[in-house]
This record gives C-alpha cells, structure tokens and sequence, in this order.
C-alpha cells in the first residue's frame, strides 16, 4: 500500500513538474524532475528491466498517438525552443511516468476490463482539458480532439494495463512489506 501512495504522489507530482513547466516557459522542468521518480520506481522493482521495457514502449506508443493528435492539428502546444509540428519532450515524459502506475497504482484495474475503458476514456480527456486549463497545450478542434483522447485512451487503458501485466517488473513484490507474494 505504501509503495502504491509514493507511486500515486510521484506521478502526480511529475505531472504538474510537466504540465507547469510548459506553461511557464520551463519545458525541462518534468523531463529532469521524471529522471528521480523512474529512477525510484525502478529501484523498487523485483524485475527493473522488465518495468523499463513497459515505460519504454508505454512511452514510445503514446508519443505517437499524441503526436497523431498534433499532426492532425488537434492539439497545439506553446512556442519555444521545440519545433511546433513535433511533440514536446515533457509529453512523452508524461507517458513515461503514467506507465509507472500501471504495475503499482492502478495495479488493481487489472482484470477490471470495462472499468478501465471507461477510466480511460472521461479519465485521459479530463487530463488534457486541466493541461490546456493551466496553459500547457490547446485542445484547438476540441470535439475532435476529445472524442480521439476519449477513444484513444479507452483503448490504451485496455492495452497498456494488458501490456503491463506481461511486463510486469512488480510481479513477485509485496509492496507493503517486500515479502514474495503466494
């Protein structure tokens, strides 16, 4: 329970280091912040090489699905340094950190099919429109824009909790007191 609290408090606090960040000119800010926070999920592993293929793949697949999104014209993220027609660093970042939860903290959705389509598809637009709140992005064609999120992110909620109990580097850990499970 424990582990699950500090994965839970990580990520969260990744996000906003993300989302913040962008908006106020600091995209570096959730990229250098995620190194600690994977760095720990990571050394709390009983398998770390499994869990850092899941945050790879979790990362590189989502790119490409918000990347999509960006392509089409859908979503828009402020000017900078980056080149506008390429996806920001912070947003895979966040792909990156949302994938350490999924052996941990949403660990319980596992099985729970219908539960986790449904959490992805209000759960993955609501965290757009609080990055476009806080002025990280632009949900520019917004119905679209939604209802790709929304369908977008049932499925991956479907896949990647699918994914990562293949990949599970958590797999034989007790996260309250390290013992095996049975």
């Amino acid at each position: 329970m424990r582990n699950s609290i500090f994965n839970f408090a990580g990520f969260q606090l990744g996000w906003f280091a993300c989302v913040l960040g962008a908006a106020n000119g600091m995209p570096w800010l959730g990229p250098v912040l995620a190194v600690p926070i994977l760095g720990w999920h990571l050394s709390q592993a009983s398998a770390p090489a499994i869990e850092l293929k899941l945050i790879l793949t979790t990362a590189v697949v989502g790119s490409l699905f918000d990347q999509s999104l960006l392509s089409l014209g859908w979503i828009q993220y402020p000017q900078g340094s980056w080149p506008v027609w390429l996806l920001p660093l912070w947003m895979t970042t966040l792909w990156a950190l949302f994938s350490s939860t999924l052996n941990v903290s949403l660990r319980w959705m596992r099985g729970r099919t219908a539960l986790a389509i449904v959490f992805g598809a209000i759960g993955g637009p609501l965290a757009y429109l609080a990055g476009e709140k806080l002025g990280a992005m632009q949900l520019v064609a917004q119905p679209h824009a939604l209802l790709a999120l929304a369908s977008g992110w049932a499925m991956a909620m479907f896949w990647l909790l699918r994914f990562a109990g293949h990949h599970d580097g958590y797999a034989k850990k007790d996260f309250d007191e390290g013992r095996q499970h049975v």
